[in-house]
């Protein structure tokens, strides 16, 4: 094997992980290459008895941390910023041979890594700096401080092994919690490759916490009464399982970034050639499997079949193959398993059953070392048709449907017709037009000549409707990390009228 699992990390040190499941059998995970099938990268078991130990880890170690001045929290912060540079190529590899996305794309994504810290530091912390109101009543000042929730549990997603929990963990460290992580079973090592950098940066025991394994883990660490912060980035199914866990505990703050449907509008004055190049980066980075992907394009019926057979042409010539191929830089690696191949494969043949017509076929692809490569794919729906399974779902794969329109109330409509409303772009050269969508259109994310895909971290990133739950991610995720306490203070505070207050009798 390539890798080795250490077990899950707390009480400041890796603990070696028991392998009996819930009913006392034998339970492991095994992780094969999703570029090369033969290749086994690690094989670790669950350690579902050592649940309880990673709780009581973090929630001592919250009792410190939440004590340190913060410009201690911020050193700390910066030593594991030092260690993430240090370790960056190796965790680059990890991300890639794990997730299957290109060895280039991995290496933007520990770039993110890095660069949170200062995000983390210089924009999300001035977003709770305390409130102080001067004369809020007479002889009265007021004051607002943000105070940290406590043990906070980070549930990770495959597609961005570090980048998506670093900003949820360095927003809960910096405002005062203690945090678990628990990754996707598909990137352990990734994970792993994180939490060695924060145990060499030396924080203090039990701040730092690592659980892996399954949903099983998951689900008992989110139930646990002891945890104050749920923050999960995944599929809307799981987030709803999330709520149904703990809808009953007042004492927790759950914050879900959840799917997406996402349109980008081709407008009839769009810069084309803009919104070409836009577009197979919204549709095809990751293969398709970010929740920001472009899988809708209303596009205006003047433009639509020059644009479709650009489009298309350019599609066929994307560069498909293993993640870490350094003869010919692939644009496209593999989906990340078989699970998500047989999806894809699925929702093809579905569209072909509800009438779509097939642009370019999404087909499973054969390079020199086996894994869940597959092919990019195009459809054409003639109109928007409500009740469509395949217009309606996420696919999670490197598939994009053309629909045309002919104003652009239509285009919005289209847009809006979804369960979700994570992400959205107008291609347009009239800021009318654009100024009228972002008015309109449901979602979190509206840009302007520019990828769905175009997030910042120095904004807000978050959806609503079935994509999240109002706690946005990105810079606002530290806003999820600690509550508003209040106070009103009278520092030459003087009784002035017992004797006026009614029924009281003085001597």
């Amino acid at each position: 094997m390539k890798y080795e699992i250490k077990g899950n990390y707390f009480n400041g040190r890796y603990n070696p992980s028991s392998s009996k499941g819930p009913e006392g059998v034998e339970h492991f995970i095994k992780r094969e290459c999703p570029g090369d099938t033969s290749l086994v990268l690690w094989e670790m078991p669950i350690a579902y008895s050592q649940i309880e130990e990673v709780v009581a880890s973090a929630v001592d170690g919250f009792k410190f941390w939440r004590r340190l001045p913060l410009n201690e929290r911020i050193n700390f912060l910066k030593k594991y910023q030092e260690q993430v540079i240090a370790k960056q190529d190796l965790i680059a590899e990890a991300i890639a041979l794990e997730s299957g996305k290109p060895l280039w794309e991995a290496k933007t994504e520990v770039a993110s890594v890095i660069g949170k810290v200062d995000v983390t530091i210089n924009d999300s912390l001035p977003r709770v700096a305390d409130i102080n109101i001067s004369e809020i009543a007479a002889g009265t000042n007021g004051s607002v401080h943000f105070r940290p929730l406590g043990p906070s549990l980070v549930i990770g997603p495959f597609n961005f092994p570090c980048h998506l929990a670093n900003t949820q963990i360095l927003s809960a460290l910096i405002t005062g919690n203690s945090f678990i992580f628990k990754p996707s079973e598909k990137v352990a090592y990734s994970a792993q490759l994180m939490i060695d950098c924060f145990h060499e940066a030396g924080f203090p025991k039990g701040v730092v916490n690592l659980c892996q394994g399954d949903g099983e883990v998951a689900r008992r660490l989110t139930g646990s009464k002891d945890i104050k912060g749920v923050f999960f980035t995944g599929s809307k199914e799981v987030g709803l399982n999330i709520l149904k866990t703990t809808h009953t505990d007042l004492s927790k703050l759950v914050a879900l970034e959840l799917g997406g449907k996402n349109s980008s509008i081709i407008h009839k004055d769009a810069n084309t050639d803009l919104a070409l190049e836009e577009l197979l980066k919204a549709c095809y980075l990751t293969a398709g499997q970010r929740c920001t992907s472009t899988s809708l394009i209303p596009i205006h019926r003047s433009v639509m079949n020059e644009f479709m057979d650009k489009f298309h042409n350019l599609s066929k010539k994307i560069i498909v193959d293993h993640p870490t191929d350094h003869e010919k830089t692939p644009f496209m690696g593999p989906l990340v398993d078989q699970r998500s191949l047989d999806q894809y494969l699925l929702f093809m043949g579905m569209a072909k059953r509800e009438g779509f017509e097939e642009i370019m076929r999404g087909k499973q692809l054969t390079r020199k070392t086996e894994g869940y490569y597959v092919s990019p794919s195009i459809h054409f729906a003639e109109k928007w048709i409500e009740d469509s399974h395949f217009l309606q779902s996420e696919i999670f794969g490197p598939n994009t449907t053309f629909i045309p329109y002919d104003d652009i109330e239509e285009a919005i409509q289209i847009t809006n017709s979804t369960e979700y409303g994570l992400a959205a772009g107008v291609f347009t050269a009239d800021k009318e037009v654009f100024t009228k969508c972002l008015e309109e259109i449901d979602s979190g994310l509206v840009n302007h000549n520019r990828s769905t895909c175009g997030a910042s971290a120095k904004l807000p990133f978050g959806g609503i409707k079935n994509s999240g739950n109002y706690h946005p991610a990105a810079v606002a995720m530290i806003d999820a990390c600690v509550y508003q306490k209040a106070s009103l203070q009278c520092e030459d505070a003087k009784a002035t009228g017992l004797d006026k207050i009614t029924g009281l009798e003085l001597d």
